[in-house]
């Protein structure tokens, strides 16, 4: 078996997974048919990706050869046409080489935010029991509805917090994202 990470090197085969990837999650896959020239939902004809490549159709059965060699396709054999579908799990191999990559930067930014929720909780508390002992003292109301009103600041305090961390975390998978070109891309 062909190492995965050579596979994938391949422009032309990244398109071929990219149009497979498409077919796949895409609403516009049709139905299964008694046509024998429509593929099934997720999956694609030969004649169809030769089209869609601009490529000859012994070229485009060489890379699907090798796609599926390294067992990143399927292939269905119906009357004289074939079809293929994308194999996922073989990528996991290139996901787990990925990941301490993309999480690299993720960690130090998180270290350098020093997000503490508990600490973050902590202090929202405390505050909010000051504020509730101060305006109890000073006109007198109630001190249900004193905590209610501290305890709803206290909230709001922490909800700003989590979303900035939140934030934080999407610019951080945002920047990895176009650090790493997706294989999901496709040219046409």
């Amino acid at each position: 078996m062909a190492d995965i990470f050579s596979v994938i090197a391949d422009p032309t085969r990244r398109q071929i997974l990219s149009h497979l990837l498409d077919r796949y999650v895409g609403s516009d896959a049709p139905a299964a048919t008694d046509n024998p020239t429509t593929a099934p939902m997720g999956e694609i004809s030969v004649s169809d990706l030769v089209s869609k490549l601009v490529l000859s159709q012994p070229t485009v059965s060489k890379h699907l050869k090798v796609l599926r060699d390294a067992g990143l396709v399927t292939v269905r054999e119906e009357g004289q046409h074939r079809f293929y579908a994308l194999e996922s799990s073989p990528l996991e191999e290139v996901e787990d080489w990925l990941i301490p990559f993309l999480s690299a930067d993720f960690d130090d930014a998180m270290d350098q935010d020093s997000l503490d929720i508990e600490a973050e909780l902590d202090e929202l508390e405390s505050q909010a029991e000051r504020e509730q002992a101060a305006e109890q003292v000073s006109d007198g109301t109630p001190q249900m509805l004193k905590s209610q009103s501290s305890a709803a600041r206290a909230g709001e305090r922490l909800g700003y917090t989590v979303a900035g961390a939140a934030e934080r975390a999407r610019a951080l998978f945002e920047e990895a994202a176009r650090r790493i070109p997706s294989i999901s891309r496709s040219s046409d």
